[in-house]
């Protein structure tokens, strides 16, 4: 009888974003659909964040957030299950930072640092954006990005000052003026 030597299990973040369609909605309800991903665990959540959107600003406000998971798909794998959750909810791409029903990124695997089209680990911005780091460091305190060290350290050269950490009571959203 041969023994067969199952894959190692990697930890990866996924960060998760949303401003239409009831955007807090969309996020908890995406917590749930990552935990039910084929040889897939969640480990862990963030709380939801308040933030102004980045880039096309004539968007409403975004709800964001950050999971951790515990996987045995590759990362390709993995990003392709994050896109198939993101179509679910509806995710269309009209163009860049366009306003969205469902934002799914990889942010980080594993201390892989790769990159294949489509595809870039760590996550290329993710170090420049207080909306990730700050629900990044409330479940990993710790975390070290790949080529860019410490999350705590890069948090405060970012600008914070539209982020606003929700209670589940605090979520209702501004329209674009």
């Amino acid at each position: 009888m041969e023994l067969r030597t199952l894959p190692k299990p990697a930890q990866a973040f996924v960060a998760l974003g949303a401003n239409l369609d009831d955007p807090a909605d969309q996020v908890e309800r995406a917590f749930p659909e990552l935990a039910r991903l084929p040889q897939t665990q969640l480990l862990a959540r963030s709380s939801l964040y308040l933030t102004k959107p980045v880039g096309y600003t004539d968007q409403p406000d975004f709800i964001n957030a950050v999971a951790l998971v515990e996987t045995t798909l590759t990362p390709r794998q993995l990003l392709d299950q994050l896109l198939a959750i993101e179509q679910r909810h509806g995710r269309r791409r009209e163009f860049r930072n366009a306003p969205r029903t469902l934002d799914l990124d990889l942010l980080l695997y594993d201390n892989l640092a790769m990159h294949e089209p489509g595809l870039t680990l760590p996550h290329p911005r993710m170090h420049e954006r207080a909306f990730v780091l700050a629900p990044l460091l409330e479940i990993a305190p710790d975390c070290i990005i790949p080529g860019a060290g410490a999350a705590a350290t890069a948090l405060p050269r970012t600008d914070a000052s539209d982020l606003r950490k929700l209670a589940p009571t605090q979520i209702t959203l501004s329209a674009c003026p």
